[in-house]
């Protein structure tokens, strides 16, 4: 367990072996240290080519830098980051990036458009979780090193197969696969053929503000500014604390052991209210909360029965009684923070509308069903919240509880009736929720796109084609006009209840300031963390 003595020692965090820190005496930590109490057990690899949860994508961003970033001012615009400018050919097909020069690794080599080349070449062959954001423009282990290629030591050359929207490219570039790795240090510990991903797991080697050089799995992370990386003036360290139990986490923050918490309850916010001893930094994330109606099931597959359960709910007592300040309402497929969103709420409780809906499909009496869902907050109180909703039209919900990993496989086997979920997008742009929520050109078991509508048996030709039309089309404003209509489509025909989106909120400790919290977990920066 990482204690006092590791995360304040000047040196590496070698020794590990002061008391425990769970002593009452208040103390602040060392103004050159920030100390983040937050919920870390979900990490599997930072290797940016396999990184695909929250907290380790969250990390990579801080250790990593991009050809391209969101604007941290309005994610809605795009940015360079190791490149300054960008071509791209009439057709769509022909990206070309500048980098800028001075870049530097934490080992203290310059970067070059060689590493950006090997960094995407390397995705494509390991082909890990993440590699489909780049792999989906038809880049494959054969012709990648011939499509993602040099000119010149800073200029990199991409060449799609098929035209897509530049924004569409430019967003999934940005996402933590999109990291550049240094190729050097890497292939010294690559084994095996693995390319250095063993090595990667569990270890950074970018150009960031930041290098991780302690991490133990479920307990903690430290990074230490990288001496060479873009930051001036940043923390000499930042300590990454796993607390899950968000009283645990305020405790620590209220004794000064921490200086943020990532993970407080709505009745914690609450009760913090304008304390002058606390800030908070909050942004909406993209990142939903939803119900999905197996359309294999004879009684969900009515269209009735589906808007039955859509006008039963009572959006906004949830958001306002369970999940103040850190969920709020969101009833489509694109949560408020993604461009293109749709923030008309055309759903509210009506129960004696859903009760006629009910009598039209031939159900006036309702009937019983069951709705798995993740037992873990805020989402229980929100199951019940709509279990007693749907009681009230006389829809008899059994709740199925169960942890995120039970009830996500039983989903994805097609297995649900009614079922409770999160998603979170993938990558900054409409794309990711459209064809997730919205596309399933093959409902067979044998299909090859098994993801959101797949898993309900959610099937519209109509939907399908307008996403596929949208990720391809070069005219901006015609791509968020087609977008805005899929999502009143959606909202009309949909198996999805979409319920809420979720707000990351971080709460600062007095004289502590400049995390910024971002849309996805991979676009949070540390680098203005100061403290008074």
């Amino acid at each position: 367990m990482l204690d006092r003595r590791s995360f304040l020692a000047a040196s590496s965090a070698a020794a590990l072996a002061a008391p425990a820190l769970t002593r009452g005496a208040r103390a602040a930590t060392p103004r050159t240290i920030a100390v983040m109490v937050k919920q870390i057990d979900d990490i599997v690899s930072f290797d940016p080519a396999e990184s695909y949860e929250f907290s380790n994508n969250e990390i990579d961003a801080n250790c990593y830098r991009r050809l391209v970033t969101p604007d941290p001012n309005d994610a809605t615009k795009i940015t360079g980051d190791l490149a300054e400018k960008w071509d791209v050919s009439p057709d769509g097909k022909t990206f070309t990036f500048h980098l800028r020069p001075g870049a530097m690794f934490e080992s203290g080599r310059a970067l070059t458009a060689e590493d950006a080349a090997f960094s995407f070449q390397r995705v494509v062959k390991l082909n890990k979780t993440p590699a489909f954001i780049i792999t989906q423009f038809g880049f494959t282990p054969d012709n990648v090193d011939k499509l993602i290629r040099t000119s010149g030591e800073r200029t990199l050359v991409m060449e799609l197969p098929e035209s897509a929207a530049t924004s569409f490219v430019l967003y999934c570039l940005s996402a933590n696969v999109g990291s550049v790795v240094d190729k050097q240090v890497v292939g010294q510990h690559a084994a095996n053929g693995d390319m250095g991903n063993e090595w990667l797991k569990t270890r950074t080697a970018g150009a960031g503000d930041y290098g991780m050089t302690d991490f133990q799995a479920s307990d903690h992370a430290i990074l230490d500014a990288n001496p060479h990386g873009p930051g001036k003036d940043i923390l000499r360290r930042v300590v990454i604390r796993h607390v899950s139990d968000p009283s645990a986490q305020f405790l620590l923050l209220q004794k000064g052991d921490a200086d943020i918490a990532r993970n407080l309850s709505s009745d914690q916010l609450k009760s913090i209210g304008n304390s002058p001893d606390y800030t908070i930094s909050r942004s909406p994330q993209a990142s939903s909360m939803y119900i999905a109606m197996n359309q294999a099931n004879d009684i969900l597959k009515k269209p009735e029965v589906v808007a039955a359960v859509k006008w039963a709910i009572d959006y906004d007592a949830i958001a306002k009684n369970i999940t103040p300040n850190t969920w709020e309402v969101c009833q489509t497929f694109l949560p408020s923070c993604l461009p293109g969103a749709v923030t008309d709420k055309p759903y509210h409780k009506d129960t004696a509308k859903a009760k006629e809906l009910l009598a039209k499909a031939g159900l006036a009496d309702g009937f019983e069903i069951t709705m798995d869902y993740i037992s873990s907050s805020p989402n229980a109180d929100v199951a019940q919240a709509v279990q007693a909703n749907l009681a009230e039209a006389g829809i008899k919900a059994q709740l199925l509880p169960g942890e995120q990993k039970q009830v996500i496989t039983k989903t994805r086997a097609r297995q649900h009736q009614m079922a409770m979920l999160v998603w979170g997008s993938d990558y900054f742009d409409p794309n990711s929720n459209a064809q997730g929520f919205c596309e399933n050109p093959d409902d067979s078991d044998a299909s090859k796109l098994k993801i959101l509508a797949w898993r309900s048996h959610f099937v519209d030709p109509e939907l399908t084609k307008m996403s596929r039309d949208a990720a391809s089309e070069l005219d901006s404003a015609k791509r968020i006009a087609m977008y805005r209509k899929m999502q009143e489509l959606f909202v009309q025909r949909s198996p999805f209840a979409m319920l809420l989106s979720r707000n990351d909120v971080a709460v600062l400790r007095k004289g502590v300031t400049g995390l910024h919290v971002g849309p996805l977990p991979d676009y949070t920066r540390y680098a203005g963390i100061r403290k008074a």
